[in-house]
């Protein structure tokens, strides 16, 4: 996009060298050198020739002895829409099942054991111009409808766990619709599902306007390559959305989302939220984000005071990748297509806990008692005052 930074890496990467950037790679990413993997040369020349970028990390664990590893290869995808939005449906959706097709089988290729793809992947990000048509079109079912068939035959074959966020039709509920997350399995079966737990309300952007807060609860889908969860965009806002994944089990937790830069926008908290509940819960997380700058047909307001506009972008990828203890990987571009790849050793995130023991010290007895009065319709906050005299 023109006028819009690559990357902070790249900026980064343009004005430090030598011991500066070792220490603020040290200080800022937790490590000094960010164990890049080998890509094939297949994969190198596929990225070019259908240009996405592609890059892949390692966060090793200690070796332990009675525990062997417990390597897990994942996969993140963050790409642009295809045909302009004023275009049919149809034709809109299988333009980016094209594009992501070939995205998906490098990552096949590569071994990538767990994939996520971003917030409602299939389709422009229309929640923003509160229009019912014809964007209620891009809705179906989490089980047996176009994506998911797709997405269920790219799964089988490379062995994959595929998390594939859409727009669910509820054929079984009135047809009402829902922000949903599909996890497929290797073998190409839906596993289960999540609807999105939190729906933004920021001024007059609301996308209850589409669907409302989701009744899937806390998930977490145990697949054969470990136990994984998705908190859906704007729950990475909620602390204790992220928590209960963790006391579900969830070993990798991805963040699927579309969120947008400029001055009101969330970029600078978007290095920050998924690396704290990494942090906090001592699991792995990925967040990921869209790119490109979405036009449509009619003007909209965003909730943010600016004059009417036909776009909500733009969208600023930097989708990364992030231990439990805090580690992290470069992100993704801001402006390009590409695929992250992260190799896991899933036995960190026990590791982590039994040297941080933030589990074992967390008081959950406290906050529940706590909670349970603010719940209170006569609730007083404690608050403490000087008693002048």
């Amino acid at each position: 996009m023109d006028g819009e930074a690559n990357s902070l890496e790249t900026i980064i990467n343009n004005n430090l060298n030598g011991y500066d950037l070792e220490q603020y790679n040290r200080i800022y990413y937790g490590r000094r050198n960010h164990l890049e993997v080998p890509i094939k040369e297949s994969s190198k020349d596929k990225s070019e020739e259908f240009d996405f970028d592609i890059i892949a990390y390692s966060f090793p664990a200690k070796i332990e002895q009675i525990r062997p590893a417990r390597i897990v290869k994942i996969g993140v995808i963050q790409h642009s829409i295809v045909l302009p939005t004023d275009q049919p449906i149809s034709l809109q959706k299988a333009a980016i099942f094209e594009k992501v097709k070939v995205i998906i089988e490098t990552a096949g290729e590569e071994g990538v054991n767990i994939l996520c793809l971003q917030e409602l992947w299939n389709m422009p990000m229309f929640v923003a111009t509160r229009e019912k048509h014809p964007w209620c079109e891009f809705a179906e079912s989490a089980e047996n409808g176009p994506t998911t068939r797709f997405i269920s035959e790219l799964a089988a074959k490379y062995s994959m766990v595929i998390v594939s966020p859409i727009l669910e039709r509820d054929e079984n509920h009135s047809d009402i619709l829902w922000n949903t997350a599909v996890v497929i399995s290797d073998n190409g079966n839906v596993i289960g599902k999540h609807r999105k737990n939190h729906v933004p309300r920021v001024g007059d952007f609301n996308e209850s306007t589409y669907y409302m807060e989701g009744n899937t609860g806390h998930p977490v889908f145990a697949t054969r390559y470990g136990k994984i969860a998705v908190n859906i965009c704007f729950g990475r806002h909620h602390v204790l959305n992220w928590m209960m994944f963790g006391h579900n089990g969830a070993e990798i937790v991805f963040n699927p989302s579309a969120t947008v830069g400029g001055d009101t926008g969330s970029e600078y908290m978007w290095n920050i939220e998924a690396r704290n509940a990494a942090i906090t819960n001592c699991y792995f997380t990925a967040a990921i984000n869209r790119v490109g700058n979405e036009r449509f047909k009619s003007e909209f307001t965003s909730g943010d005071g600016m004059p009417a506009h036909h776009s909500f972008g733009p969208f600023y990828g930097s989708s990364y990748i992030c231990a439990p203890d805090g580690v992290r990987c470069p992100g993704l571009s801001r402006t390009r297509d590409g695929l992250l790849i992260g190799v896991l050793d899933l036995n960190l995130n026990r590791q982590v806990r039994d040297r941080t023991c933030y589990q074992m010290t967390q008081r959950l007895d406290l906050y529940v008692n706590s909670l349970s009065k603010v719940l209170d319709i006569d609730y007083k906050p404690q608050v403490v005052y000087e008693k002048r005299k």
